[in-house]
């Protein structure tokens, strides 16, 4: 079969790679010159279990309003999408039970270990070198009350194979020693030993280097304009630079995957919210840290990929606008050398790469994989908002299985928004 993928973001290139294990004829598409520049460039860089929790969680609408207009706020609403994405809002309040969230809580963590199982394979076949650290993540709470909280989420997730430890400041120092400053306002921590980091960039890019040295036909520079439907099947898509044939179409594209499929009629219920980091080399900071650290209080997180240093921890929906904010990049540095104060002395705000990108965010927080209903071979890959180098590997190889009328081997998220419809 003939399939074109379109984008080469983490989640497109590893759908292609597990498409042409298959051995189908496969081409990606993507409108950058190389794989994995846009949201797969520089997101937090751990692929991680512990982060599995939707945003669309109970109380989470009341927050997001009471954060209007303020700046620091770790989820930013800006007035000026609202009258665009109403009707998102309103299915992601939906998703805001108790029960929801913790389904599509469970939903993401079985994906997350299928994944972290796919990725590792994909390393061990390929041999593609992207800075991975098997250190494991560790998440630190000023607030007993908060700790106690993210513990009992932990409890649950742990029914379904989640590994995490709880451990006191001693333990977390002992782990962490960068966190000796700060230890003495420390509840505890909890610790996720499975956890990994890598550069995604690098990844996706190696892996679009696989892909290609296996017949995948690699179309960089190349923007989509359509998908071209007769007779209520894909028969190809329509590029800048001409007409590629295709039998089946899988939407990877992230963010862009609504306003594409918007123009056959077909809703996906994606929105964008824009995350910033900052990237700067380790250089003489001997005592920076090792492991991953996500702050709940300060909401960051600082994690070292290979030789630099990344910190992150903004959410804002300001609709497609990808430019970072100074205001918000300089809020989560000072959120960070409140608990790493030599950051004041290393970083070289003027020197650092300060990016921004588009998650893609579904209102239940969990990736859509499916068929489009009406449209027979029209496929998405797409909506795994904070989640997406967490989950590439393993929605990739659900795709793969799913377009080759396989049941996967894990339980798929349910199709949202009645647009969709699952192949097993």
């Amino acid at each position: 079969m003939k399939i074109v993928v379109l984008g080469a973001g983490a989640v497109g290139v590893a759908t292609a790679w597990y498409l042409r294990k298959s051995g189908h004829d496969v081409d990606i598409v993507e409108r950058q010159t190389e794989a994995g520049m846009e949201t797969s460039w520089g997101n937090g860089g751990v692929i991680h279990a512990s982060e599995v929790e939707p945003w669309s969680q109970p109380g989470m609408p009341q927050k997001i309003l009471g954060w209007l207009g303020k700046e620091n706020a770790p989820l930013l609403l800006r007035y000026g999408a609202i009258p665009h994405m109403w009707r998102w809002g309103l299915e992601f309040a939906r998703n805001c039970t108790t029960e929801r969230f913790r389904e599509n809580a469970k939903s993401n963590l079985i994906l997350a270990l299928h994944s972290l199982q796919s990725l590792q394979e994909i390393g061990a076949e390929t041999g593609i070198a992207y800075d991975r650290a098997t250190r494991g993540v560790l998440k630190i709470y000023r607030a007993r009350e908060s700790l106690d909280g993210a513990q009992r989420s932990c409890d649950f997730l742990a029914q379904h194979g989640l590994l995490y430890e709880r451990i006191d400041p001693a333990r977390t120092v002992e782990i962490e020693p960068a966190l000796k400053d700060t230890a003495p306002t420390l509840a505890g921590a909890l610790y996720f030993s499975r956890d990994e980091v890598g550069d995604c960039n690098k990844f996706t890019q190696g892996l679009a280097a696989a892909c290609a040295r296996n017949g995948v036909g690699l179309h960089f520079g190349e923007t989509v304009s359509s998908v071209e439907v007769a007779g209520g099947r894909v028969t190809g898509v329509i590029t800048s630079k001409g007409r590629l044939p295709a039998d089946a179409v899988v939407v990877s594209m992230g963010s862009f995957t609504a306003p594409l499929l918007a123009s056959l009629g077909v809703r996906v219920p994606i929105y964008p919210v824009k995350g910033i980091s900052i990237t700067f080399q380790r250089g003489a900071w001997n005592g920076a840290p090792r492991v991953p650290v996500i702050d709940d209080t300060k909401l960051f997180g600082l994690v070292p990929v290979g030789e630099r240093l990344r910190i992150s921890g903004s959410a804002e929906i300001t609709g497609y606008d990808a430019t970072p904010a100074m205001s918000r990049a300089q809020a989560i540095i000072d959120n960070a050398s409140y608990t790493f104060p030599d950051i004041k002395r290393h970083l070289d705000v003027s020197q650092a790469r300060i990016w921004a990108g588009l998650r893609p965010v579904s209102p239940a927080g969990t990736p859509i994989i499916g068929q489009a209903r009406d449209v027979k071979g029209l496929w998405v890959n797409a909506g795994h908002g904070h989640l997406g180098w967490t989950l590439a590997c393993g929605s990739g190889r659900v795709a793969a299985d799913m377009i080759n009328g396989r049941r996967p081997s894990i339980p798929t998220p349910a199709p949202q928004g009645a647009v969709l419809a699952t192949a097993v």
